[in-house]
C-alpha cells in the first residue's frame, strides 16, 4: 500500500455527494472575488467570494438533479451510483483552475492506493467551465491526462483544436457557428456595414478574428469599427467608444462580450443619450437580466440575440423546491446551499460577531421558497441549463456503454474492456467521443471530430410589452442540418425600435443599380465604394456589380445602360427624306430622257435630229435613261445582287453614254476634214458600221472590266460599325478598290478625250458646230466627277451612297441638257430655225 498526505487544500465553496464514480463541475455561483494582498511573510489567506449568482447555483443545481435523475433510471448505469463534487469558480480564473485541481487530485487528508497504483479516480470527468478562458486554461491541463471536460458555455472557437484540448467537448455551439450565424441574420437584413464590440479575452478576441475572416474576407460584409471593452469601468475609454459609435454610419452594433463587460458601456450609453442603433448579442449576454430593465428599452429596444437552445427539464422545479439547508452537510465545503439560503431569505445561520449588528435575522432552514420573489424557480427559460443537463447525460451514456462491454471483445489492447474498480479517465474518454442519445425534450446529443454538438442556436428579440416591460421573444433558429446551415425567422413577430418599424439600412455605400459598376474608394474598406456609370456600348444588368460587360457587335447599350439593345441600322432608305429626293430625281431624269427620247422620235425626220447621226443621239438618250435608272440601285437596303451590279451597271451605262459622244464628237471632226479638199477620205472610217462597232468595242471594255471585278473580288453586303458606335451602317463593300479605280479611271479616260476632241473642234464653222455643247457637256461631266472623288472618300455611311447617287444624276442631267436642251429648243419653240438652210447657216429670210 502506498501512502500520501495533502500538503495543503484550496477552501472553496462546493456541493458534494458520494458514489461510486463521482462527476466534478464548475460553475459561477458568485459575480466576483477579493484576493487578499500578499505579504509573503506568512501563508497567504484564501480569497473571499461576493455577489451570489442565483442563476449559476441553479445551473448547479441542475447537474445535481440530472444526477439522481439518472440515479434513479434503472436503464441507464443500473448498479452503479453517481455521486458529483460542484464548486464554485468566482468567475475567477485561479479559483476555477484551483477548483478543476482539486476535482482531479481530491481534497483528503490522506489518499491511500495499493501498490499498483491504480483504483478510480476522484473524479473521473468534469462539466464545466462557464466560460472560454477558464475552459482553455483547465482543458490545456486536464489534456495531459486525458480528463474529460464537457463544457455547458465555453463557445471559443479555439477549443475546436483537438491538438491542443484532446479531451475537450461541449454541449454548446462553437463561435464559429454563432459567428456564421450572425453573418446570416446579417445578410438577411442587407446589413452591410456594422460595428463590433469585444470583450478583452479569449471569447471576444477570438470572435473577432473570426468575423474577420468570415465576413470580411468573403467579402460579404465590411466593420465600420473593432473595439475592446475594458475590464474595469474606465471613464475615457467607454467614452471614447461610445463617440466612435455614435459618429460611425454603421446602424448595426455586434457585441461578443460577457455581462460585465456590458453594463459599464450601457451606463456611458444611456448617459451620452445614444439611440438609433440596432444591437446584435451574442449568446453570452442575450437573456442577461440587465437586457431587461425599462430605462434601457430606448436604447436596447429591437435588440437581436443569439440565445443557447431552450430545452425543457420535466422534475427540475419540483427538485428545486425540496432543496433545505439541513438536507446537506456544511462541512467539507458543502455550504453554497447554505449562501443561497442566506442570499434568497436575507438571513445570516451563523450569530454575527459581538459588537457587529448586521440587521440580519438567523436563518432557521424552515423557510418556503414558494413565497419569495425569485428566479431561481423560474425554469421557463431553460437555456444554459439544458446544456448542463445534457453534459451530465453524456457523461453518464459514454460510461454506460463502456461498463457495457463484453470482456474480450473491448477496443482497449487486448480487446480489454473498463471496469468499475478500474476506471481510467482516458478509457471514458474513447467512448465520449462516440456518444450518441436523445434527450427527453427531442433533441439528438452527439460530437463531432472537434468535440463540438450539433449546433442549434435561438434568435431573440427584445420587445416592449403593453405596460412597459420588456421581454425576450423568440422569433427563429438558426441550425446545421444535412444541407446546410438554415436560418428561419418570422419577421412579422419581430419589433424594430424605429419610426418606421421596419429593419434599419447600414451600409457604408448604397447598392449600384444595374447600368453602374463598383468602384473601390481607395484606403477604404470594400463596402465602402462609388458607383460609376457604364460607358457606352457597356451594361451592368445586376445590383453591385463589379465590371460592365461589352455588348454583342449587333447591340448597343441603352440609355440606362442596364441592358443591349440592338443597333440602329442605317442605311439610304426609300422612306427617309433624302432616300426619297434621289429617287424623285432618278425617276424624273429618267421621264425627261422618255420625253426627249419621244421628241426625237416623232421629229427623226428634221434635219436638227438628223444632223451628225440621229442613231447616236437616241443611244445617248438610252444610255442616260440607264444612267438615271441604275442611281436607284444605290437607294435601299444593300443587297448582295443589288452591291454587285449598283456599279457594273453605273459602269456599263456610263460608258455606253461617253463612247457615243467620243464617237458623235469624232464624227463632228471627220465631216469638217472631210468638207476640205482631199480630205474625203476621212469620212470613210466613220460610216454607221464603224461607229457602232467602237462603241459596242469601247463598252465592251468597260464590260470586261466588271466581269473581271465581280469574278475575282465581287462587292458584297457590309455592317460597318465604325462610322458610329450605336449603329450599324450597312453598305456595299467594293470588294476590290483597283477593281473600282479601273472602272471609274476607264470611264473618265473615255471623258477627257471626248473634252480633248470637242475643245479642238470648238472652234468649227457653226454649220458643223454641236462640238461646242459636247465639250460644255462633257466639262460639267468632268467637273462633277473630279469632285465626286475626294467627296465619296470623306463621307461615311450612307451619304457615301448618297455623294455616288448625286455624282451620276448630276452628270447624267448636265449631259443631257447640254446636249439636247438646245436641240429641244429648236425644235419646240422655234421651229423655224429646223431647216436644212439653217443648220448649214445660211440666213432664213423675213
Amino acid at each position: 500500500m502506498f501512502y500520501w498526505k495533502l500538503q495543503g487544500q484550496f477552501h472553496l465553496n462546493g456541493m458534494h455527494k458520494a458514489g461510486d464514480v463521482v462527476l466534478g463541475g464548475l460553475f459561477q455561483v458568485h459575480f466576483f472575488s477579493v484576493f487578499p494582498d500578499l505579504s509573503f511573510t506568512s501563508d497567504p489567506q484564501q480569497p473571499t467570494c461576493h455577489g451570489f449568482d442565483v442563476l449559476g447555483y441553479r445551473r448547479a443545481q441542475t447537474m445535481a438533479f440530472a444526477i439522481d435523475e439518472i440515479n434513479g433510471n434503472s436503464n441507464l448505469l443500473p448498479n452503479v451510483t453517481l455521486g458529483y463534487s460542484l464548486y464554485d469558480n468566482c468567475a475567477s480564473l485561479g479559483i476555477g483552475f484551483s477548483a478543476a485541481l482539486s476535482s482531479v487530485s481530491g481534497q483528503e487528508e490522506h489518499i491511500i492506493l495499493d501498490k499498483t497504483c491504480v483504483g478510480t479516480p476522484p473524479v473521473l470527468g468534469i462539466v464545466g467551465d462557464s466560460s472560454s478562458t477558464p475552459s482553455i486554461a483547465i482543458s490545456s491541463v486536464l489534456g495531459l491526462y486525458r480528463v474529460p471536460m464537457v463544457s455547458y458555455s465555453a463557445t471559443c472557437s479555439c477549443l475546436s483544436d483537438k491538438k491542443k484540448f484532446p479531451s475537450f467537448f461541449r454541449t454548446i455551439p462553437s463561435d464559429a457557428f454563432q459567428v456564421r450565424a450572425m453573418i446570416q441574420i446579417l445578410n438577411r437584413f442587407g446589413w452591410t456595414w456594422a460595428g463590433l464590440l469585444i470583450s478583452d479575452d479569449d471569447y471576444g478576441l477570438h470572435a473577432a478574428r473570426s468575423f474577420q475572416s468570415d465576413f470580411i474576407q468573403s467579402g460579404e460584409g465590411c466593420l465600420a469599427y473593432i473595439e475592446v471593452l475594458p475590464t474595469d469601468s474606465d471613464k475615457a475609454e467607454l467614452w471614447r467608444i461610445v463617440d466612435v459609435m455614435k459618429k460611425s454610419t454603421a446602424r448595426v452594433v455586434i457585441v461578443f462580450a460577457h455581462q460585465s463587460y456590458m453594463s459599464n458601456l450601457m451606463k456611458e450609453v444611456v448617459r451620452q443619450n445614444v439611440t438609433g442603433l440596432q444591437w446584435m448579442t451574442s449568446e453570452a449576454w442575450t437573456a442577461a437580466s440587465m437586457l431587461q430593465t425599462p430605462h434601457l428599452m430606448p436604447y436596447l429596444g429591437g435588440t437581436l440575440g443569439i440565445a443557447i437552445r431552450r430545452g425543457e427539464i420535466p422534475g427540475l422545479r419540483k427538485f428545486l423546491q425540496q432543496i433545505r439547508p439541513d438536507h446537506h452537510n456544511n462541512s467539507y465545503g458543502n455550504n453554497m446551499v447554505n449562501q443561497f439560503w442566506e442570499y434568497t431569505f436575507n438571513c445570516r445561520f451563523a450569530p454575527p460577531p459581538a459588537g457587529v449588528d448586521d440587521g440580519g435575522a438567523l436563518c432557521t432552514g424552515q423557510e418556503d421558497l414558494e413565497f419569495v420573489e425569485t428566479e431561481f424557480l423560474d425554469i421557463s427559460n431553460l437555456r444554459p441549463e439544458y446544456n448542463v443537463y445534457q453534459a451530465v447525460y453524456a457523461l453518464a451514456y459514454a460510461l454506460d456503454d463502456m461498463l457495457q462491454c463484453e470482456p474480450g471483445r473491448g477496443p482497449f489492447s487486448g480487446h480489454s474492456c473498463g471496469n468499475l474498480n478500474g476506471l481510467e479517465p482516458w478509457q471514458l474518454l474513447y467512448y465520449l467521443e462516440k456518444v450518441n442519445f436523445t434527450t427527453s425534450f427531442g433533441d439528438q446529443v452527439s460530437f463531432d471530430e472537434n468535440g463540438d454538438p450539433l449546433p442549434i442556436y435561438d434568435i431573440m428579440n427584445l420587445l416592449p410589452l403593453p405596460d412597459g416591460r420588456p421581454r425576450l421573444q423568440n422569433v427563429g433558429e438558426v441550425k446545421r442540418t444535412a444541407k446546410g446551415e438554415e436560418l428561419m425567422i418570422d419577421e412579422d413577430k419581430m419589433f424594430w425600435n424605429f419610426e418606421s418599424k421596419k429593419p434599419p439600412r447600414s451600409v457604408c455605400s448604397e447598392n449600384c443599380p444595374p447600368g453602374t459598376r463598383v468602384a473601390r474608394k481607395k484606403g477604404e474598406p470594400v463596402c465602402c465604394f462609388d458607383c460609376i456609370p457604364c460607358s457606352e456600348g457597356k451594361i451592368s444588368n445586376e445590383t453591385d456589380s463589379m465590371e460592365c460587360s461589352s455588348c454583342p457587335e449587333d447591340f448597343w447599350s441603352s440609355p440606362q445602360r442596364d441592358h443591349c439593345v440592338p443597333k440602329k441600322t442605317e442605311f439610304l432608305s426609300y422612306n427617309e427624306p433624302l432616300g426619297i429626293c434621289l429617287t424623285a430625281i432618278s425617276l424624273l431624269g429618267t421621264c425627261i430622257c422618255a420625253v426627249v427620247l419621244g421628241i426625237f422620235i416623232y421629229h427623226r425626220g428634221t434635219p436638227i435630229v438628223r444632223a451628225n447621226n440621229s442613231e447616236l443621239s437616241f443611244q445617248i438618250l438610252l444610255s442616260l435613261q440607264l444612267c438615271f435608272l441604275c442611281s436607284l440601285l444605290f437607294i435601299g437596303r444593300p443587297r448582295l445582287w443589288t452591291c454587285q451590279l449598283r456599279h457594273a451597271a453605273f459602269g456599263i451605262s456610263f460608258v455606253l453614254c461617253v463612247s457615243c459622244i467620243l464617237v458623235k464628237t469624232m464624227v463632228v471632226l471627220a465631216v469638217f476634214k472631210a468638207s476640205k479638199p482631199g480630205g474625203g477620205a476621212s469620212l470613210k472610217w466613220f460610216g454607221v458600221l464603224q461607229q457602232r462597232g467602237t462603241v459596242m468595242v469601247l463598252t465592251s471594255i468597260q464590260a470586261a472590266i466588271c466581269t473581271t471585278w465581280l469574278v475575282s473580288a465581287s462587292p458584297t453586303p457590309h455592317k460597318n460599325t465604325q462610322y458610329h458606335n450605336d449603329k450599324i451602317v450597312y453598305e456595299c463593300a467594293v470588294g476590290s478598290t483597283i477593281g473600282f479605280a479601273v472602272l471609274l479611271g476607264y470611264i473618265g479616260s473615255l471623258a477627257i478625250l471626248s473634252f480633248l476632241i470637242a475643245f479642238i473642234s470648238r472652234n468649227l464653222p457653226d454649220s458643223f458646230n454641236e462640238a461646242k455643247f459636247i465639250t460644255f457637256s462633257m466639262l460639267i461631266f468632268c467637273a462633277v466627277w473630279v469632285a465626286f472623288v475626294p467627296a465619296y472618300i470623306s463621307s461615311p455611311g450612307k451619304y457615301a451612297d448618297a455623294v455616288e447617287v448625286f455624282a451620276i444624276l448630276a452628270s447624267s442631267f448636265g449631259l443631257l441638257v447640254a446636249l439636247f436642251g438646245p436641240k429641244c429648243y429648236i425644235i419646240l419653240l422655234r421651229p423655224e430655225r429646223n431647216t436644212k438652210k439653217a443648220i448649214m447657216g445660211r440666213s432664213i429670210e423675213s
